[in-house]
Protein backbone atom coordinates (compact mmCIF):
# COMPACT_ATOMS: atom_id res chain seq x y z
CA UNK A 1 0.00 0.00 0.00
CA UNK A 2 1.23 3.48 -0.84
CA UNK A 3 1.71 5.52 2.36
CA UNK A 4 3.51 8.57 0.98
CA UNK A 5 0.58 10.30 -0.68
CA UNK A 6 -0.51 13.90 -0.56
CA UNK A 7 -2.90 14.81 2.25
CA UNK A 8 -6.41 14.87 0.82
CA UNK A 9 -9.94 13.57 1.33
CA UNK A 10 -10.64 10.83 -1.20
CA UNK A 11 -14.25 12.02 -1.42
CA UNK A 12 -12.95 15.24 -2.99
CA UNK A 13 -11.19 13.52 -5.89
CA UNK A 14 -12.31 14.90 -9.23
CA UNK A 15 -10.68 11.95 -10.98
CA UNK A 16 -9.96 8.55 -9.44
CA UNK A 17 -8.01 6.73 -12.14
CA UNK A 18 -5.71 7.22 -15.12
CA UNK A 19 -5.28 4.99 -18.16
CA UNK A 20 -2.11 5.77 -20.08
CA UNK A 21 -0.13 4.67 -23.06
CA UNK A 22 3.43 5.41 -24.06
CA UNK A 23 6.78 3.69 -24.14
CA UNK A 24 7.83 1.31 -21.39
CA UNK A 25 11.56 0.74 -21.32
CA UNK A 26 14.92 1.72 -19.90
CA UNK A 27 18.29 3.04 -20.96
CA UNK A 28 21.99 3.39 -20.24
CA UNK A 29 24.10 6.55 -20.06
CA UNK A 30 27.70 6.37 -21.26
CA UNK A 31 30.37 9.08 -20.90
CA UNK A 32 33.00 9.11 -23.64
CA UNK A 33 36.62 9.97 -22.98
CA UNK A 34 37.92 12.82 -25.15
CA UNK A 35 36.14 15.88 -26.46
CA UNK A 36 36.46 15.18 -30.20
CA UNK A 37 33.42 13.95 -32.09
CA UNK A 38 33.35 10.18 -32.39
CA UNK A 39 34.47 9.03 -35.81
CA UNK A 40 32.48 6.67 -38.00
CA UNK A 41 34.82 3.70 -37.48
CA UNK A 42 36.52 4.86 -34.28
CA UNK A 43 36.72 2.93 -31.02
CA UNK A 44 36.60 5.07 -27.88
CA UNK A 45 36.85 4.28 -24.18
CA UNK A 46 34.50 5.62 -21.56
CA UNK A 47 32.31 4.55 -18.68
CA UNK A 48 28.67 3.99 -17.82
CA UNK A 49 26.99 6.30 -15.35
CA UNK A 50 25.23 4.75 -12.38
CA UNK A 51 21.86 6.09 -13.50
CA UNK A 52 18.46 4.44 -13.83
CA UNK A 53 16.71 5.66 -16.96
CA UNK A 54 13.00 5.15 -17.65
CA UNK A 55 10.57 5.97 -20.44
CA UNK A 56 7.94 8.70 -20.29
CA UNK A 57 4.86 6.66 -19.44
CA UNK A 58 6.57 5.03 -16.48
CA UNK A 59 7.98 8.32 -15.15
CA UNK A 60 4.68 10.20 -15.29
CA UNK A 61 2.56 7.40 -13.86
CA UNK A 62 5.03 6.65 -11.05
CA UNK A 63 4.69 10.07 -9.45
CA UNK A 64 0.92 10.06 -9.89
CA UNK A 65 0.57 6.73 -8.10
CA UNK A 66 2.90 7.67 -5.26
CA UNK A 67 1.36 11.10 -4.65
CA UNK A 68 -2.31 10.09 -5.02
CA UNK A 69 -1.95 6.75 -3.26
CA UNK A 70 -4.16 3.68 -3.03
CA UNK A 71 -7.40 5.58 -3.68
CA UNK A 72 -6.23 6.40 -7.20
CA UNK A 73 -5.91 3.67 -9.86
CA UNK A 74 -3.10 3.71 -12.44
CA UNK A 75 -3.44 1.46 -15.50
CA UNK A 76 -0.69 1.55 -18.15
CA UNK A 77 -1.37 0.19 -21.62
CA UNK A 78 1.73 -1.03 -23.42
CA UNK A 79 4.04 -3.85 -24.40
CA UNK A 80 7.40 -5.07 -23.14
CA UNK A 81 9.75 -7.78 -24.33
CA UNK A 82 10.18 -11.19 -22.77
CA UNK A 83 13.66 -10.23 -21.56
CA UNK A 84 15.38 -9.32 -18.31
CA UNK A 85 14.68 -5.62 -18.76
CA UNK A 86 11.00 -6.18 -19.45
CA UNK A 87 10.47 -8.49 -16.50
CA UNK A 88 12.36 -6.12 -14.18
CA UNK A 89 10.21 -3.17 -15.25
CA UNK A 90 7.03 -5.23 -14.89
CA UNK A 91 7.96 -6.12 -11.30
CA UNK A 92 8.90 -2.55 -10.48
CA UNK A 93 5.66 -1.12 -11.84
CA UNK A 94 3.63 -3.78 -10.04
CA UNK A 95 5.37 -3.00 -6.75
CA UNK A 96 4.57 0.69 -7.17
CA UNK A 97 0.90 -0.25 -7.37
CA UNK A 98 0.09 -0.09 -11.08
CA UNK A 99 -2.69 -2.28 -12.47
CA UNK A 100 -0.70 -4.31 -14.99
CA UNK A 101 -3.32 -6.37 -16.82
CA UNK A 102 -2.95 -4.22 -19.99
CA UNK A 103 0.83 -4.55 -20.22
CA UNK A 104 1.63 -7.44 -22.54
CA UNK A 105 4.88 -9.39 -22.48
CA UNK A 106 5.81 -10.20 -26.10
CA UNK A 107 7.91 -13.23 -26.96
CA UNK A 108 11.01 -12.99 -29.20
CA UNK A 109 11.27 -9.19 -29.10
CA UNK A 110 13.18 -6.74 -26.90
CA UNK A 111 11.92 -4.13 -24.48
CA UNK A 112 12.36 -0.51 -25.59
CA UNK A 113 15.94 0.55 -24.87
CA UNK A 114 17.82 3.81 -25.25
CA UNK A 115 21.60 4.28 -25.26
CA UNK A 116 22.70 7.83 -24.48
CA UNK A 117 26.29 8.96 -24.90
CA UNK A 118 27.88 12.11 -23.58
CA UNK A 119 31.13 13.97 -24.15
CA UNK A 120 32.90 15.55 -21.16
CA UNK A 121 31.27 18.94 -21.90
CA UNK A 122 27.78 17.45 -21.54
CA UNK A 123 26.86 17.36 -25.22
CA UNK A 124 26.02 14.05 -26.81
CA UNK A 125 23.45 11.95 -28.56
CA UNK A 126 20.87 9.26 -28.14
CA UNK A 127 20.17 5.96 -29.88
CA UNK A 128 16.85 4.18 -29.38
CA UNK A 129 15.82 0.75 -30.58
CA UNK A 130 13.40 0.84 -33.52
CA UNK A 131 12.24 -2.77 -33.19
CA UNK A 132 11.04 -2.84 -29.59
CA UNK A 133 7.81 -4.15 -28.12
CA UNK A 134 6.55 -0.60 -27.58
CA UNK A 135 6.37 -0.05 -31.34
CA UNK A 136 3.86 -2.92 -31.55
CA UNK A 137 1.31 -0.92 -29.59
CA UNK A 138 -1.17 -0.07 -32.37
CA UNK A 139 -4.75 1.19 -32.44
CA UNK A 140 -6.12 -2.35 -32.35
CA UNK A 141 -4.25 -3.06 -29.13
CA UNK A 142 -5.67 0.15 -27.61
CA UNK A 143 -9.18 -0.90 -28.68
CA UNK A 144 -8.81 -4.04 -26.55
CA UNK A 145 -8.68 -1.79 -23.49
CA UNK A 146 -11.96 -0.01 -24.29
CA UNK A 147 -13.82 -1.73 -21.46
CA UNK A 148 -11.27 -0.32 -18.99
CA UNK A 149 -11.49 3.11 -20.62
CA UNK A 150 -15.27 3.12 -20.54
CA UNK A 151 -15.60 2.08 -16.90
CA UNK A 152 -14.61 5.29 -15.03
CA UNK A 153 -16.39 7.74 -17.36
CA UNK A 154 -16.06 11.33 -16.15
CA UNK A 155 -14.06 10.18 -13.11
CA UNK A 156 -11.21 9.00 -15.32
CA UNK A 157 -8.21 10.41 -17.19
CA UNK A 158 -6.48 9.10 -20.29
CA UNK A 159 -2.86 9.99 -21.00
CA UNK A 160 -1.14 9.58 -24.38
CA UNK A 161 2.62 10.19 -24.49
CA UNK A 162 5.48 9.40 -26.90
CA UNK A 163 7.46 6.24 -27.59
CA UNK A 164 4.52 4.28 -28.96
CA UNK A 165 3.12 4.94 -32.48
CA UNK A 166 1.05 8.10 -32.93
CA UNK A 167 -1.93 6.12 -34.21
CA UNK A 168 -2.18 4.27 -30.89
CA UNK A 169 -2.18 7.50 -28.91
CA UNK A 170 -4.74 9.03 -31.26
CA UNK A 171 -7.02 6.03 -30.69
CA UNK A 172 -6.67 6.28 -26.90
CA UNK A 173 -7.64 9.94 -27.01
CA UNK A 174 -10.59 9.17 -29.30
CA UNK A 175 -11.87 6.49 -26.92
CA UNK A 176 -11.27 8.72 -23.92
CA UNK A 177 -13.30 11.53 -25.46
CA UNK A 178 -16.01 9.09 -26.55
CA UNK A 179 -16.50 7.84 -22.99
CA UNK A 180 -16.22 11.22 -21.26
CA UNK A 181 -12.76 10.95 -19.70
CA UNK A 182 -10.38 13.89 -19.26
CA UNK A 183 -7.85 13.54 -22.10
CA UNK A 184 -4.20 14.50 -21.64
CA UNK A 185 -1.25 14.24 -24.02
CA UNK A 186 2.27 15.28 -24.93
CA UNK A 187 4.23 15.07 -28.17
CA UNK A 188 7.83 15.35 -29.29
CA UNK A 189 9.00 18.35 -31.29
CA UNK A 190 9.27 16.18 -34.41
CA UNK A 191 5.68 14.92 -34.26
CA UNK A 192 3.76 17.96 -32.96
CA UNK A 193 3.04 19.30 -36.46
CA UNK A 194 1.63 15.93 -37.55
CA UNK A 195 -0.56 15.88 -34.46
CA UNK A 196 -1.94 19.29 -35.36
CA UNK A 197 -2.49 18.39 -39.00
CA UNK A 198 -4.24 15.15 -38.05
CA UNK A 199 -6.66 17.00 -35.78
CA UNK A 200 -5.61 15.06 -32.70
CA UNK A 201 -5.60 18.27 -30.65
CA UNK A 202 -9.39 18.40 -30.87
CA UNK A 203 -9.60 15.43 -28.50
CA UNK A 204 -7.15 16.82 -25.93
CA UNK A 205 -8.27 18.55 -22.73
CA UNK A 206 -4.73 19.14 -21.40
CA UNK A 207 -1.63 19.40 -23.56
CA UNK A 208 1.76 19.37 -21.82
CA UNK A 209 4.67 20.66 -23.92
CA UNK A 210 8.06 22.27 -23.48
CA UNK A 211 9.38 25.47 -25.03
CA UNK A 212 10.91 23.66 -28.04
CA UNK A 213 7.58 22.02 -28.82
CA UNK A 214 5.81 25.35 -28.35
CA UNK A 215 8.32 26.86 -30.79
CA UNK A 216 7.45 24.20 -33.37
CA UNK A 217 3.76 25.05 -32.98
CA UNK A 218 4.31 28.81 -33.11
CA UNK A 219 6.12 28.77 -36.45
CA UNK A 220 9.08 30.59 -37.95
CA UNK A 221 7.66 34.13 -37.81
CA UNK A 222 8.09 34.41 -34.02
CA UNK A 223 11.10 35.99 -32.31
CA UNK A 224 12.91 32.89 -31.03
CA UNK A 225 14.61 34.82 -28.23
CA UNK A 226 11.30 35.88 -26.66
CA UNK A 227 9.92 32.85 -24.80
CA UNK A 228 6.70 34.58 -23.78
CA UNK A 229 5.91 35.45 -27.41
CA UNK A 230 6.58 31.83 -28.41
CA UNK A 231 4.19 30.59 -25.72
CA UNK A 232 1.49 33.13 -26.59
CA UNK A 233 1.68 32.31 -30.27
CA UNK A 234 1.54 28.56 -29.63
CA UNK A 235 -1.46 28.99 -27.35
CA UNK A 236 -3.25 31.11 -29.92
CA UNK A 237 -2.72 28.43 -32.57
CA UNK A 238 -3.79 25.59 -30.28
CA UNK A 239 -6.82 27.55 -29.09
CA UNK A 240 -7.93 28.02 -32.68
CA UNK A 241 -8.00 24.21 -33.01
CA UNK A 242 -9.61 23.54 -29.63
CA UNK A 243 -11.25 26.36 -27.69
CA UNK A 244 -11.46 24.35 -24.47
CA UNK A 245 -7.88 23.10 -24.29
CA UNK A 246 -5.71 23.63 -21.20
CA UNK A 247 -2.00 24.03 -21.87
CA UNK A 248 1.19 23.81 -19.83
CA UNK A 249 4.58 24.88 -21.19
CA UNK A 250 7.86 24.22 -19.39
CA UNK A 251 11.12 26.05 -20.00
CA UNK A 252 13.63 24.50 -17.63
CA UNK A 253 15.22 26.88 -15.15
CA UNK A 254 13.16 29.72 -16.62
CA UNK A 255 9.93 28.32 -15.19
CA UNK A 256 6.60 27.50 -16.75
CA UNK A 257 3.39 28.89 -18.19
CA UNK A 258 -0.14 27.56 -17.92
CA UNK A 259 -3.20 28.57 -19.94
CA UNK A 260 -6.58 27.87 -18.30
CA UNK A 261 -8.65 28.88 -21.32
CA UNK A 262 -8.86 32.54 -20.28
CA UNK A 263 -5.60 33.60 -18.69
CA UNK A 264 -1.89 32.84 -19.03
CA UNK A 265 -0.03 32.34 -15.76
CA UNK A 266 3.74 32.11 -15.29
CA UNK A 267 5.49 30.51 -12.34
CA UNK A 268 9.25 30.48 -11.73
CA UNK A 269 11.35 27.35 -11.47
CA UNK A 270 12.57 26.50 -8.00
CA UNK A 271 16.23 27.28 -7.49
CA UNK A 272 18.14 24.14 -6.61
CA UNK A 273 21.32 22.28 -7.48
CA UNK A 274 20.42 20.09 -10.45
CA UNK A 275 22.06 16.68 -10.62
CA UNK A 276 20.19 15.78 -13.80
CA UNK A 277 17.35 17.50 -15.62
CA UNK A 278 16.28 14.33 -17.48
CA UNK A 279 12.68 13.53 -16.64
CA UNK A 280 11.89 16.95 -15.15
CA UNK A 281 9.29 17.77 -17.80
CA UNK A 282 7.59 14.42 -17.18
CA UNK A 283 7.56 15.12 -13.44
CA UNK A 284 5.92 18.48 -14.16
CA UNK A 285 3.24 16.76 -16.24
CA UNK A 286 2.62 14.38 -13.31
CA UNK A 287 2.20 17.28 -10.93
CA UNK A 288 -0.36 18.95 -13.17
CA UNK A 289 -2.38 15.73 -13.44
CA UNK A 290 -2.19 15.19 -9.67
CA UNK A 291 -3.41 18.70 -9.00
CA UNK A 292 -6.31 18.50 -11.43
CA UNK A 293 -7.28 15.07 -10.06
CA UNK A 294 -7.58 16.69 -6.63
CA UNK A 295 -9.89 19.39 -7.99
CA UNK A 296 -7.28 22.16 -7.95
CA UNK A 297 -7.37 25.06 -10.34
CA UNK A 298 -4.77 24.72 -13.09
CA UNK A 299 -2.60 27.48 -11.61
CA UNK A 300 -2.45 25.74 -8.20
CA UNK A 301 -1.66 22.49 -10.02
CA UNK A 302 1.15 24.41 -11.73
CA UNK A 303 2.69 25.18 -8.33
CA UNK A 304 2.57 21.52 -7.33
CA UNK A 305 4.07 20.56 -10.70
CA UNK A 306 6.90 23.08 -10.24
CA UNK A 307 7.71 21.60 -6.84
CA UNK A 308 7.78 18.06 -8.19
CA UNK A 309 9.87 19.00 -11.23
CA UNK A 310 12.31 20.92 -9.02
CA UNK A 311 12.67 18.00 -6.65
CA UNK A 312 13.11 15.55 -9.53
CA UNK A 313 16.29 17.23 -10.80
CA UNK A 314 18.02 16.56 -7.48
CA UNK A 315 18.12 12.85 -8.42
CA UNK A 316 20.51 11.35 -10.97
CA UNK A 317 17.78 8.90 -12.03
CA UNK A 318 14.93 9.89 -14.32
CA UNK A 319 12.51 8.85 -11.55
CA UNK A 320 13.24 10.29 -8.12
CA UNK A 321 12.16 7.29 -6.07
CA UNK A 322 12.27 9.27 -2.83
CA UNK A 323 9.82 11.93 -4.00
CA UNK A 324 6.72 11.92 -1.80
CA UNK A 325 4.63 14.27 0.33
CA UNK A 326 7.21 14.62 3.10
CA UNK A 327 10.14 15.31 0.80
CA UNK A 328 8.07 17.78 -1.24
CA UNK A 329 7.12 19.58 1.97
CA UNK A 330 10.76 19.91 3.02
CA UNK A 331 11.70 21.05 -0.48
CA UNK A 332 8.95 23.69 -0.45
CA UNK A 333 10.03 25.08 2.92
CA UNK A 334 13.62 25.46 1.73
CA UNK A 335 12.61 27.25 -1.47
CA UNK A 336 12.45 31.02 -1.80
CA UNK A 337 8.98 30.98 -3.41
CA UNK A 338 5.52 31.58 -1.99
CA UNK A 339 2.95 28.84 -2.47
CA UNK A 340 -0.82 28.92 -2.16
CA UNK A 341 -2.58 27.74 0.99
CA UNK A 342 -4.03 24.90 -1.08
CA UNK A 343 -0.57 23.47 -1.82
CA UNK A 344 0.63 23.97 1.75
CA UNK A 345 -2.31 21.93 3.09
CA UNK A 346 -1.65 19.08 0.65
CA UNK A 347 1.88 18.76 1.98
CA UNK A 348 1.39 19.35 5.70
CA UNK A 349 2.05 16.57 8.25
Amino acid sequence: MITRALKYDKNNLRYSCIIGTGGIGSGKLFVLNGKDTLGREESRSGHFLDVKDYCKQHIILHYIKVLLGHDFSVLPVGKIGDDETGHSLFREMSETGFVMNRVEIVKNISTLFSFCFYYPDGSGGNMTTDNSASLLVDKHYIEKAETDIQKPGKAGIVMAVPEVPLEAREKLLELGKKHGLFCTASFTTEEISNALDAGIVRNIDLLAINIDEANAIAGSHINKTDSTSIVQSAIQKLHSCNKNILISVTNGKHGSWCWDGHKLNSFPAIKTVAVSTAGAGDAFFSGIICGLSLGLHLFDAQQLASLLAGLSVTSRDTIHKGADRQLLQKFMVKSDLTFSETIIKLLED
